[in-house]
Formats: C-alpha cells, structure tokens, sequence
C-alpha cells in the first residue's frame, strides 16, 4: 500500500474520501484476526510515517496538479524499477517494476517521455483515450489462458476527469526520458 504517496494529499481531498466511504452502505462481515508473520509483526509498527499533507494545485496549471495526481495516485510506485523493496530514483517512472503472477511475471510499462520506449510519441488524445476506452468495466478484454492480466487499474482511473488525465499527461510530458526496453510479460 503506498501510503506515503496517498499522505501527500491535500487535507480536503482526505475528507472528501472519508466522506465518500461513508456515504457507501455497511456490509456484515465477519473477518478473522490479523496475523502478520515474523518479521512483519515487529516491522509493522515501525513503518508508518506521519502524512505530509499538500495544497492542491490550482487546475489551472496543468502540470503542477498533474504533478499532484502522479503523486497521490502513486504511479512512480508501479512504474518504477526497485532493489530490495526500495525504488531506484534514476530509474523513476520508466518501468520494469516486476509483479509476479501466478502463470508469469508482468513488468510495469515506461512512462517516461521516451519517444522509443516510453509515451514520449503519445498525444494528449491518445493518453486520455487509452484510459477512457475503458469506462465500462464489462467491456475490459478478456485475458485468455497463458496470458497475463495487467495489475493496472484501468477502469478506475478510466472514471476520472479529461482534464485530470490531460493534466497528468502535461506532468509526465515534463519528466527525464529514460529509454528502457521493457519486456512485458514472461513465465
């Protein structure tokens, strides 16, 4: 969970999720204790850091709130390389993060401006379309047998606003290239 980008927030955006939560109907459930294994049941409390909460950017500067939504959607997380659990910063946003599936390893795509490997050749349109084209969950292709699903959300952010998307676009257009070849999906 990356709860340090999602404590960057901006205070009212916190509550505007609390208050969406509660707005959602209560389902009985019964769940079992939490048990964490050794090391983690020490770990766990170590971890947490306090939110470093943010203003919000004004939507009329596109790239410093796009900079805002890379950072509170905590894209770098999934689409940056890591070593030992902790991202390789001159690597940041260019992919190759490793996901093990049950049936192969899926490797998160190059977001970078590359213009051979990254979304460096992609148009505004062709960015929030590539989004958009999944608004309808039902509609999401079927993953057929030896393939490997993608752990991106698509239909969720294919919900968000054009002129968020657009703006996290702007942001990502203003970030290093980083030519890295990414081989998606291997067993």
């Amino acid at each position: 969970m990356p709860y340090t980008s999602y404590g960057k927030m901006d205070k009212e955006d916190v509550y505007d999720i609390i208050a969406y939560i509660r707005s959602l109907p209560a389902i009985e459930n019964q769940s079992g204790e939490r048990e964490l294994d050794f090391p983690m049941n020490f770990i766990l409390n170590t971890i947490p850091k306090k939110a470093e909460l943010s203003l919000k950017p004004d939507k009329s500067n596109p790239i410093e709130y796009g900079g805002y939504l890379v950072q509170i959607a905590a894209c770098m997380d999934c689409h940056t390389e890591v070593n030992k659990g902790q991202i390789i910063p001159e690597m940041a946003f260019a992919g190759g993060r490793d996901f093990k599936m049950p049936n192969g390893l899926l490797r998160s795509a190059n977001i970078t401006p590359d213009l051979e490997t990254g979304i460096g050749s992609w148009t505004e349109d062709m960015f929030v379309t590539h989004f958009k084209k999944y608004r309808d969950p039902l509609a999401l292709p079927p993953i057929k047998e030896g393939e490997i699903n993608t752990i991106m959300p698509w239909a969720m952010y294919a919900a968000m606003e054009e002129t968020d998307l657009k703006a996290m676009f702007a942001y990502l257009h203003t970030l290093k290239p980083i030519k890295n070849n990414i081989v998606h999906f291997s067993n």
